[in-house]
């Protein structure tokens, strides 16, 4: 334990963060204590997902502040190898959502589903803590594969599961949607701020092992409270059968051999590309041949819910550079202050708690007049931010001089736009996947838009490895170079999307939809039970 009086910013940030943490664990103990059904507006149920989400958060968040580091500084891979693992990496957590979609869907429900993943969770972040010596010739290394594998799995029975619980507090035309989702967004960010900043602390100051370490109590931490507050769900996320138990242990079973899958698979970085590209194109093709198959309401709602999934690459691949490419950048070209390069990742989350309420008081605002940008517009403004983001890093890095430290204050500027492009995007788009999918396709549309997200991620793994240029490691003149070339093509696409949006608009129909009384709200309507393909419910 160092002498206050040699603290540095980075330890007196470790230490806010903690009393933070405990405020934050003391606000969510009055909730859970009270007796009243609802909190400022909302049910009990939504502020239990916040609260595991948020722990689940916590750990996630904080691995992957370190992950690049800890690939460039302890397995030694090059610059270009390591964004290009850590792309593979985050594109499949995003895409393993479709198998424990569908499994919920068809046998667990989202509860158990859920509590699987996080049991998958805690094994991956605690096997993270096992170092080895490093270097790539370290057999432990296979340690470390497996590690991804079960935190890759278990975000994928946890992940869309979790979101899909919100979506069935509420109906479909319940005025709160919109800013429930928003409050979950910024709930589970509080996680992931307090995570990074603790575990990049821990990981960089200390040693790998105790910033993933603590990761991994996060996690543990999530499941408990997941399990404690089952009253406060409603019965929402239970089976949608009663579930026999060998059955029930076969498909627990079969988790498990998906991470021996992984373990393989995140290896090879070539081979997910070519498995993205064949399954996105099968995908895309069931999806239109599902779509025409319906009346024309829906088959547009269909349309339009295509065009917004198909702008998720570009947004998430530029975005994704965070914790990649724009992380080293962080660490080698700015002039921190000593504070480690990790904790910068906690802008993105302490912005969006800062912002989210605005953003969620703004668009009820605007909506009881009249006046809400439609969700496609919202993309469109979303592209532009992440765009100018990219643009104004760039300027600011060029005009202080490319040979000079960059000025901390172009980081902040970096993460603020690209957070509030991330408000106009995220959230607005889980909503709209709830509230736009027709009843059978809905936790296929669910899937299809984590899919593409993880189409994003590997972009982001691509794009860092073009930073590394031939030689595979990062120059700051390249970096900015792509970064500058994103940033045009970014805006550029914001425009055509801002220009067509009115029609998808019309696309949407938003004036006929309506709520049907199935009991839990979301059910037999436009509720995805996770990624995956839903069963057609009786009698529909």
């Amino acid at each position: 334990m160092k002498d206050i009086g040699l603290w540095q910013e980075g330890d007196w940030i470790a230490v806010i963060a903690v009393v933070l943490l405990g405020a934050f664990l003391s606000v969510g103990a009055l909730i859970a204590t009270s007796r009243k059904p609802q909190f400022a507006g909302h049910p009990k149920g939504l502020y239990m997902l916040f609260f595991a989400e948020m722990w689940e958060r916590f750990s996630y968040y904080g691995m992957r502040a370190i992950l690049i580091f800890y690939l460039t500084q302890h397995w030694l891979f090059g610059d270009s190898k390591s964004n290009l693992i850590y792309g593979a990496y985050t594109s499949l957590v995003y895409i393993t959502p479709v198998l424990g979609g569908y499994l919920a869907d068809r046998y667990l429900g989202q509860r158990k589903a859920v509590l699987f993943g996080g049991v998958l969770l805690a094994a991956g972040h605690s096997l993270m803590a096992v170092e080895g010596v490093g270097g790539q010739n370290d057999p432990t290394i296979n340690v470390f594969w497996a590690a991804l594998a079960f935190i890759i799995v278990g975000s994928g029975f946890l992940k869309a599961n979790i979101s899909v619980m919100v979506g069935q507090l509420y109906k479909l035309t319940d005025t709160r949607r919109d800013s429930a989702y928003t409050i979950f967004y910024m709930g589970i960010n509080a996680g992931a701020a307090l995570g990074t900043i603790l575990v990049a602390y821990l990981g960089q100051t200390i040693g790998w092992g105790f910033g993933f370490g603590l990761a991994g109590i996060g996690m543990l931490a999530g499941l408990i409270v997941f399990v404690l507050g089952k009253k406060a769900l409603n019965g929402a996320g239970e089976a949608p059968a009663p579930l026999a138990k060998s059955r029930e242990m076969t498909i627990y079973a079969v988790g498990l051999g998906a991470v021996a899958v992984i373990w393989a698979l995140v290896q090879y970085q070539d081979v997910i590309q070519t498995l993205l590209a064949i399954s996105g194109v099968a995908l895309l093709g069931y999806v239109l041949y599902e779509s025409f198959k319906l009346e024309k309401e829906p088959r547009e709602r269909m349309f339009a819910i295509l065009f917004l999934i198909s702008l998720n690459p570009l947004f998430w691949g530029l975005f994704e550079q965070a914790g990649g490419s724009m992380n080293l950048f962080t660490d080698r070209f700015v002039d921190r202050g000593g504070v480690p390069a990790g904790i910068f990742q906690s802008i993105n989350p302490i912005i969006i708690i800062l912002v989210a309420p605005l953003f969620a008081t703004l668009w009820m605002w605007l909506g009881k007049r009249g006046a809400e940008p439609s969700a496609p517009a919202k993309f469109g403004l979303a592209l532009a931010q992440m765009g100018f983001a990219n643009l104004v890093l760039v300027w600011g890095a060029q005009a202080y001089g490319v040979a000079a430290m960059t000025p901390v204050i172009l980081v902040f500027a970096y993460y603020f736009f690209a957070t509030t492009g991330e408000l106009c995007l995220s959230p607005v788009g889980l909503s709209a996947m709830n509230r736009l999918a027709p009843t059978f396709l809905a936790s296929l549309i669910m899937g299809a838009w984590f899919y593409m997200t993880a189409v994003g991620n590997f972009v982001a793994g691509k794009i860092g490895e073009a930073t590394g240029g031939h030689d595979g490691q990062m120059t700051k003149q390249g970096l900015l170079d792509v970064y500058e070339l994103f940033g045009w093509i970014a805006i550029g696409a914001a425009v055509v999307v801002l220009l067509l949006s009115p029609i998808v608009k019309r696309w949407m129909h938003l004036d006929t939809l309506s709520d049907r009384d199935d009991g839990l709200a979301g059910i037999g309507e436009a509720e995805p039970q996770a990624a995956g393909v839903h069963p057609e419910p009786k009698g529909a």
